[in-house]
């Protein structure tokens, strides 16, 4: 990647400068190159003069002019200068921009990929709903995060596995199993009432129904906790079911879907609990079991077994972490969740640590709530229900599209209002159209240059000399450095801008430079360009999990 090449050439410099006594020999800060905000100052910047100059003494401007005059430049740069106050400005050639519309075109899908991960194993572990009910649109944010991110490290050279927990056991479940069992008993005339910690959406009526319709009464006439467990489990799998068909009707698909009964049917959980007893982690106090988290910096300790003997969900993940890293052996393990776990992140990362395992190795995304609006209407409740407002409900009114597009405008970190109506609307002001639009015009380009038969395969790219085309081509030339920037920071909101920006650009060149013209040599430089840029911008879309329409 050119940026890497700009920081070895800097920091080759700035060696031969100590080595000529013009800076003093000591440790080098860390070069950084940037995309300055104003284009006057060159394609590439570094502040690294400044940072110097705070180890060193000197001014930064002469550190800068230094530096640049030991600076060889290659053959993609045109002028390497000095700003105050001390900022070395790179500025690339023309005709080394125009070039890569060919290697962009030979790459084709592949345009944009790295070697970053080199092949080391990462697990992203999102949604992980419990199976006790339906996805609602809060999910949805969670699980287009963690299919986008999966996307993008696989490009950036990662082994991902994306993973579904389900928690398939517990007091939750337990709570589930009885509340249809109750509303089956309803549903069959009989007057049961629901437990005061079941589950009272209607969507557990419909399930009852379901179940009552295809089973007929044959859970009344064997014993209670056995038709509890046996219709508990037939509702649980339905509900898994649902899921499974509403996210890959968002085109979310996992490659594992890892059962928490498991972990105890497996003995992992006795396995976890083991070893933590051996390092003295586990202690038992108050009648309850507990991992004792002030020993590596909490707080508090946690409890992992109540007193009752049952475990907690801590317990779970402790047996799940162990899982992650001790047998299955990732590299790095990426969780996904939701706003009301964010004090579960510090208890889990420190018994990471008492495992054995280096805590940075486990990162927590933790993914905010969703508000969900009509224009300046704010949406509460299912106008089909009467309940919660289910992910499905969204995917139906506005799309696929334009739900992954909207859940991943905004930083994970951040709260989101999602405007239905915007979604919806067909015009500029909706950035899911106009993304879109753009491809489909570049497809209705190069559609035209195919019924008049032009072929553009020599195209000379030498001719591409006006700005809007060398703007194209730059901002083309940002996807590898975007999707290094995703895969470092785990933060894919960073596609939705490049691709709005990617494709203001080409609208604007577009209206300012005609592509199909009676300039032979000139159509067929253009239609490479044009289809260079149908390749980058289509890329973004597959890694936002977004169709590329040739029409529309």
């Amino acid at each position: 990647m050119l940026k890497q090449r700009l920081i070895e050439l800097l920091t080759q410099a700035a060696g031969e400068a100590q080595q000529m006594g013009k800076l003093p020999s000591i440790a080098l800060p860390e070069v950084t190159i940037e995309r300055p905000q104003n284009p006057e100052y060159g394609d590439y910047a570094s502040s690294f003069p400044l940072k110097l100059a705070r180890s060193v003494g000197v001014s930064p401007l002469t550190i800068a002019n230094d530096i640049v005059e030991l600076t060889t430049p290659g053959p993609e740069i045109d002028t390497i200068t000095v700003a105050p106050p001390g900022f070395i400005n790179f500025t690339l050639k023309s005709d080394w921009l125009t070039n890569q519309i060919d290697s962009i075109l030979a790459a084709g899908n592949a345009y944009g990929n790295a070697v970053l991960g080199q092949g080391s194993r990462v697990q992203v572990e999102f949604v992980s709903v419990n199976p006790t009910g339906p996805l609602h649109v809060g999910h949805g944010r969670g699980a287009i995060l963690g299919s986008t991110l999966g996307n993008v490290l696989a490009s950036a050279g990662y082994d991902v596995e994306k993973e579904y927990y389900i928690n398939d056991t517990g007091n939750q479940v337990d709570a589930f199993y009885r509340s249809l069992n109750a509303r089956y008993q309803q549903c069959l005339n009989i007057d049961a009432e629901m437990p005061s910690d079941g589950y009272f959406g209607s969507y557990m009526v419909e399930l009852a129904k379901e179940i009552a319709a295809e089973e007929g009464d044959r859970f009344l006439t064997i014993p209670e906790q056995e038709a509890i467990s046996q219709l508990g489990q037939l509702g649980l799998e339905k509900m898994i079911n649902q899921i499974k068909s509403d996210l890959e009707l968002l085109g979310v698909s996992f490659d594992v879907w890892f059962s928490e009964r498991s972990l105890y049917d497996n003995e992992q959980y006795q396995t976890a609990m083991s070893l933590l007893r051996q390092a003295d982690y586990i202690r038992e106090k108050e009648g309850a079991t507990w991992f004792v988290s002030t020993a590596l910096g909490e707080d508090k300790d946690n409890v992992v077994l109540r007193s009752d003997g049952s475990p907690t969900y801590f317990a779970s993940d402790i047996a799940y972490h162990y899982n992650k890293f001790i047998e299955r052996k990732f590299d790095r393990v990426i969780n996904i969740w939701g706003a009301d776990h964010q004090g579960h992140i510090s208890r889990m990362k420190a018994v990471v640590g008492a495992l054995g395992v280096n805590p940075e190795r486990l990162e927590v995304i933790i993914s905010q709530m969703v508000t969900l609006r009509r224009g300046n209407e704010l949406i509460r409740i299912s106008k089909r229900s009467g309940d919660i407002i289910t992910l499905r409900e969204v995917i139906d009114e506005v799309g696929v599209d334009a739900c992954r597009f909207f859940f991943l405008s905004r930083s994970a970190d951040s709260q989101m209002d999602f405007d239905l109506e915007l979604a919806k609307r067909e015009s500029a002001d909706n950035p899911v159209y106009y993304v879109q639009y753009a491809h489909a015009r570049i497809a209705s380009i190069l559609r035209l240059a195919q019924q008049r038969g032009v072929n553009y395969e020599d195209g000379d790219v030498s001719l591409l000399s006006k700005e809007p085309e060398l703007i194209l081509i730059r901002k083309m030339l940002l996807l590898p450095e975007i999707i290094e920037i995703v895969a470092n920071t785990l933060e894919p909101h960073h596609l939705t801008y490049y691709a709005q920006d990617l494709a203001t650009v080409f609208h604007s060149f577009y209206k300012q430079c005609r592509v199909i013209s009676r300039n032979e040599a000139l159509t067929k430089a253009r239609l490479k360009l044009v289809e260079a840029a149908k390749v980058v911008l289509a890329k973004t879309l597959q890694l936002m999990g977004m169709a590329a329409p040739e029409k529309m």
